[in-house]
């Protein structure tokens, strides 16, 4: 994976979400995420999102962490918007802070394992090597026009870290 540090301004998300954690997302009978993204994607919630930013950019967002990587967290799948007024019935909105992150983009692989592996490795960096330490607000993906093909899907995590 290739790894970048930057610093991002405030990006404001509407979409839908679930409560779930990394034990329950390795079992096929308890996972939440799936569920959550076959609604987001057969029910058509983008199209649903009111004034878009960059239509067919889904960022799915990590947050309401209950303390780490092991714990509960809040899994948010939608789009960046330009406001979070008039939200829709049913739609949620989660707005990710400014803060510095650092950036890993995977190699193109199938979906899901190119995620599942990317999330394996980054749970094993250490603090020193990712930067500094993690802070547990919010961490995301980004999939865009790379993620088309499910086969060679190629995404961006990003990592928030400590001031």
């Amino acid at each position: 994976m290739q790894k970048s540090m930057l610093q991002l301004r405030e990006i404001k998300l509407i979409g839908i979400k679930v409560r779930t954690n990394n034990k329950a997302e390795f079992e096929a009978r308890t996972a939440k995420i799936p569920s959550c993204m076959q609604q987001y994607l057969h029910q058509k919630v983008a199209e649903k999102i009111p004034d878009r930013n960059k239509p067919g950019i889904t960022f799915c967002a990590y947050t309401e962490y209950e303390s780490d990587w092991t714990s509960d967290y809040t899994y948010f799948i939608g789009e960046e918007v330009n406001s979070i007024e008039d939200i829709p019935a049913g739609l949620e909105t989660h707005i990710i802070p400014p803060q510095t992150y650092v950036k890993f983009t995977t190699e193109a692989g199938p979906m899901p394992m190119v995620v599942i592996e990317a999330w394996q490795e980054i749970w094993q960096i250490p603090p020193k090597i990712l930067g500094g330490p993690r802070n547990y607000h919010t961490d995301f993906e980004v999939y865009d026009e790379r993620a088309k093909d499910h086969q060679r899907t190629v995404l961006d995590i990003y990592i928030g870290l400590k001031a």
